[in-house]
């Protein structure tokens, strides 16, 4: 009975060992989909299993809008923090960064 005993207070380690990689796994990652709605420093992204509130003010600043219109069909990299996706990379189907800062909205910060 120990030796049973031993051996599923073992296993119970492991399974919890297990999983708690999966939960830091979901805290980044790329995700692809269509452009819903979109705002000065963000937008948000339908996946077609989930939408996110991406917030791509690292890389558009203030001006998403200009770079980013509703239907658009985009590849996001980064990591979740605080309810939203902080997007470190925004790509078109082709594959082009999307985002690039013109001098007049550099001089506009």
């Amino acid at each position: 009975m120990k030796l049973f005993t031993a051996a599923l207070v073992m296993l119970s380690g492991l399974a919890v060992v297990g999983v708690a990689p999966s939960g830091q796994a979901q805290q980044s990652g790329s995700f692809t989909g269509t452009v819903q709605r979109v705002w000065e420093d963000g937008f948000s992204l339908n996946t077609g299993g989930r939408t996110l509130s991406v917030d791509s003010w690292d890389l558009c600043g203030d001006f998403t809008a200009r770079h980013i219109s509703v239907g658009d069909r985009l590849t996001i990299t980064g990591e979740f923090e605080g309810g939203e996706f902080d997007a470190f990379s925004i790509t078109n189907p082709n594959g082009a960064a999307v985002c690039r800062y013109s001098q007049s909205e550099i001089d506009e910060w």
